[in-house]
């Protein structure tokens, strides 16, 4: 089973800017999408991107227009440039993979998920 290794978290002021990653230990088969999930202390694992085999992507309203999801490395890394931080984007942020070919929002539809990574965002 491939396991996805996420990177790149910190504690940064309002208004930075942090890109996170997360990288396959293998080399991934079939086609699949990409997501990173969010959860914060006492809340749901909430949407946060996904970026499709075919390279759609889709993004919860709450961070459009400042986080931009990419992948390289044939597919093996995911990236989450995250601009314009506020307070409440501090959470565990996560990636995770869905097989086949499509975008989803459900977290449940999604396998082999990181260990996360703490992203913190001072006012």
């Amino acid at each position: 089973q491939v396991q996805w290794v996420e990177s790149g978290g910190g504690l940064v002021q309002a208004g930075a800017s942090l890109r996170l990653s997360c990288a396959a230990s293998r080399r991934a088969a079939g086609v699949y999408a990409m997501g990173w999930f969010r959860q914060a202390p006492g809340r749901e694992r909430e949407f946060v991107a996904a970026i499709s085999w075919a390279n759609a992507t889709a993004y919860a309203d709450s961070v459009k227009g400042r986080f931009a999801i990419s992948t390289e490395n044939a597919k093996n890394t995911v990236n989450l440039q995250m601009n314009n931080l506020k307070p409440e984007d501090t959470s565990v942020y996560f990636c995770a993979r869905k097989p086949g070919l499509g975008i989803s929002f459900r977290s449940d539809d999604y396998a082999d998920w990181g260990q996360g990574t703490q992203v913190t965002v001072s006012s």
